[in-house]
């Protein structure tokens, strides 16, 4: 398997509750290395255009509102398998449905407060790393 990069977001409600640390040692515990990482405030622009490709779904409106809510912090993970390595630590959208020790089943306060985003292909992570970061940002 090959050495890749994905984008995490730590989002409003893990950054309100201070779990930041908690949530990076579990990526960390899974062979994730942080490459690059800021805390920001995404905009009401910034967060429709990272999520534009939702723009048309029913939940749009409700994620920007909740994604400009508080701050968030944005990280490069790499390591083997990066995309797929985050999504399972992640666990499933649905906190009720996620297993047992993965982010979302620990830390989640519900389906849309799940306290993570993280890139669902290479060629999404490529983009959405590229949003939020410059390459000379990313030390490995």
């Amino acid at each position: 398997m090959a050495v890749e990069r994905t984008l995490s977001i730590l989002k409003p409600d893990a950054t309100r509750r201070n779990l930041t640390g908690r949530i990076n040692a579990v990526l960390e515990g899974a062979g994730l290395r942080i490459v690059a990482q800021k805390r920001l405030r995404l905009t009401t622009a910034a967060a429709e255009a990272f999520y534009e490709v939702h723009r048309e779904r029913g939940f749009f409106r409700d994620l920007v509102t909740f994604m400009t809510s508080g701050p968030v912090v944005v990280q490069v993970l790499e390591g083997e398998g990066a995309v797929a390595r985050n999504r399972e630590v992640m666990g499933a959208t649905n906190p009720a449905n996620a297993a047992p020790g993965t982010i979302r089943r620990e830390f989640a306060e519900s389906i849309e407060a799940n306290s993570v985003h993280g890139s669902d292909s290479a060629e999404n992570a490529a983009r959405e790393i590229s949003f939020f970061f410059p390459e000379i940002e990313i030390v490995g």
